[in-house]
């Protein structure tokens, strides 16, 4: 089975993950490319696709290319700035997830913090009244903390979320056997 890895990544956040989750990919039959206006459907059996957050979703780019995809293996992984929070990452997750087709196979996804650019900080502070104080230092310290993501652990649990992959996809080739 080929394996493709597309991304879509603005400030080398989802870049980073992409190139991780390719080196975790077993075999030779893969390849790894930026989302980047293309049109071929076909070039893998198994993808990886990677996006970096806007507004709890994924660019048009990336949807638009979900949406195309028919009878294939789907993967979703990603960055988000804002929050480092489980339930937020999984609301993203279901945001994108809508976007496959029912012919696909999805086989989860992968989310981490992501560092912001610093225009975001700035525009944070900003916005800082005394009304919103307590909610704008939490934006300033969130911020702060996405400087270091994605880091060696993001990246070591995305290759992680790929070994459980394809030992799942492993096991159900097996029991068809």
């Amino acid at each position: 089975m080929k394996t493709q890895v597309l991304y879509k990544s603005r400030t080398g956040n989802t870049e980073k993950l992409a190139k991780a989750i390719f080196e975790a990919i077993p075999g030779q039959c893969k390849d790894i490319a930026p989302l980047d206006g293309q049109i071929n459907y076909e070039m893998g059996d198994i993808y990886f696709i990677g996006f970096w957050t806007d507004r709890g979703s994924a660019s048009v780019e990336v949807l638009d290319y979900l949406g195309s995809l028919q009878g294939k293996k789907i993967a979703l992984f990603g960055t988000c700035g804002m929050g480092n929070n489980p339930d937020y990452y999984k609301k993203i997750e279901e945001n994108i997830r809508v976007f496959i087709e029912d012919d696909n196979e999805y086989l989860g996804a992968y989310m981490c913090q992501g560092k912001m650019p610093i225009s975001v900080r700035e525009k944070y502070g900003r916005m800082k009244n005394a009304e919103n104080e307590k909610m704008v230092n939490a934006m300033l310290h969130n911020f702060d903390m996405a400087m270091l993501h994605p880091d060696a652990e993001d990246l070591r649990a995305a290759q992680r979320f790929v070994k459980d992959i394809y030992e799942k996809l492993e096991r159900e080739e097996q029991s068809y056997e």
